[in-house]
C-alpha cells in the first residue's frame, strides 16, 4: 500500500530517542482507532484485524501492555450493557450513521450512599498475571513498550463515569469526602499495580502513560489551584513511581490544556499525548514554540480532519505538523484520538504515507 523504509533501529530505540530529544532515523508512529474503522482499514490493507498485522503495515512503534485480572468477578453483569470488570462503569450501545459505540450510563455513584461509595469493589494488585505480562513485554521487546493508557490515574472521568461529570467537579471542589476517598483508593490500586508491573518487567517497559482530560475547546475545565490541589498530587503518586524505575511519563489530556504544560515540566512528565491543534493554544506551532525543548509530543492530527477533509489537505497538514514539530526531535505522530468510524479509509493511508515520506531526519 505504502513504502517503509528498512531500518537498522528498532522502535524502541527510535521511542526513545524521540523522548530524549535525541536524532533517530524517522519520527515515531502510533495508531488508535475505533473497533469498526479499524476492520475497515485492515480490509483495505488486505490484513486481518485481530493479530496486530494493521499496526505493522502502519510502522506502529509502540506496544500497550498491562497485566490481565485473574482475580474473582468484582461485577454482576447487566442485561443489554456493558459492566467494566475492574471499575463497575457501566455503557450501553449508541447507534449512529457510521456504526455506533458504548456510552456511560447508570452512573451507580450519581445517587449513591457514603456507605455504598466506601465499600465499592476495588481489584487487589495480588490479582493480576504479571508471569504472562513478562512473557508478553519478551514478545514485543524490540516496541516501545508502555504501561497504562489514557484511562490509568485520571481523576475527572473516571469517577465521573460513576459519579457524573456535573458532579465530579462539584465533588472536587467541596471535597465530599466519600468521593475523596474513593479517589484516593482507586489511584493507590492503580499505583500498586504498575508497580508490581514494573518490579517483575522494569527491564522491558519504556514509559508509563497516564491521563487526565483538562480543556474544553476554548478553556480549562477546572482552574490551576484545583488542579494543583486535587489532581497534582495524585498523578505525582505515579510520576514518582515511574521515576524510581528511571522510566519515562506521558500524559493524556483532551481540549485546551496547555495552561498546565508548566507544572507537568515541574513534576517530571516528560510526553504530552492528544494534542488537539483545533483548540486553544493547542497549535503545532504554539507548542513547538512554547515547550518544544521541554517536552514530546503525541498527536497532533487531529480525528476530526481525518474525517471531514480530502486526501490532498491530510497529505499537507501532515507536512505541514511534521515540518514544525521535527525541530526539536521530540515528535511521534499520531491522531489526538481514536480515528472515528466516519473517517475515509484514504484519509488514514494518507496520513501514514506521508509520515513515512517526509518523517525521516
Amino acid at each position: 500500500m505504502f513504502h517503509i523504509i528498512p531500518s537498522t533501529v528498532s522502535s524502541k530505540k527510535r521511542v526513545l530517542s524521540t523522548f530524549a530529544h535525541e536524532k533517530t532515523d524517522r519520527v515515531p508512529i502510533n495508531y488508535l482507532s475505533n473497533p469498526s474503522i479499524h476492520k475497515k482499514l485492515a480490509n483495505k490493507l488486505g490484513v486481518r484485524s485481530d493479530t496486530g498485522a494493521v499496526q505493522q503495515a502502519l510502522g506502529v512503534d509502540f506496544k500497550e501492555l498491562m497485566p490481565k485480572y485473574i482475580g474473582p468477578p468484582l461485577f454482576q453483569p447487566k442485561t443489554g450493557k456493558k459492566v467494566n470488570p475492574l471499575w463497575g462503569h457501566v455503557t450501553k450501545w449508541v447507534d449512529n450513521d457510521f456504526g455506533g459505540y458504548w456510552d456511560y450510563c447508570d452512573f451507580p455513584f450519581s445517587n449513591a450512599s457514603e456507605d455504598i461509595i466506601a465499600q465499592w469493589p476495588l481489584p487487589s494488585a495480588n490479582d493480576f498475571d504479571y508471569e504472562d505480562l513478562l512473557a508478553s513485554c519478551k514478545q514485543y521487546k524490540d516496541y516501545a513498550i508502555h504501561l497504562g493508557h489514557p484511562g490509568l490515574c485520571d481523576i475527572m472521568n473516571s469517577t465521573g463515569m460513576l459519579r457524573r461529570m456535573d458532579n465530579i467537579y462539584m465533588d472536587l471542589l467541596l471535597e465530599t469526602p466519600a468521593i475523596i476517598d474513593y479517589i484516593d483508593r482507586r489511584t493507590q490500586v492503580q499505583v500498586d499495580i504498575i508497580e508490581r508491573a514494573l518490579h517483575k518487567c522494569g527491564d522491558y517497559i519504556d514509559f508509563i502513560w497516564i491521563g487526565e482530560d483538562l480543556g474544553t475547546q476554548h478553556a480549562p475545565l477546572i482552574s490551576l489551584d484545583l488542579f494543583r490541589k486535587q489532581i497534582r498530587p495524585r498523578h505525582q503518586l505515579m510520576v514518582d513511581l515511574a521515576h524510581h524505575y528511571n522510566k519515562y511519563v506521558m500524559i493524556h489530556c483532551c481540549g485546551s490544556s496547555s495552561w498546565a504544560f508548566n507544572d507537568f515540566i515541574a513534576m517530571g512528565i516528560h510526553a504530552v499525548d492528544t494534542l488537539q491543534p483545533e483548540a486553544t493554544n493547542m497549535s503545532p506551532e504554539y507548542l513547538s514554540t512554547n515547550f518544544g525543548d521541554k517536552l514530546t509530543f503525541h498527536g497532533c492530527i487531529s480525528t476530526a480532519s481525518l474525517a471531514t477533509t480530502t486526501v490532498d489537505e491530510i497529505t499537507q497538514n501532515v507536512q505541514s505538523v511534521l515540518a514544525t514539530m521535527k525541530k526539536h526531535r521530540g515528535y511521534c505522530l499520531a491522531p489526538t484520538h481514536l480515528i472515528q468510524d466516519n473517517t475515509p479509509v484514504e484519509n488514514i493511508l494518507a496520513m501514514y504515507k506521508t509520515v513515512h515520506k517526509l518523517g525521516t531526519y
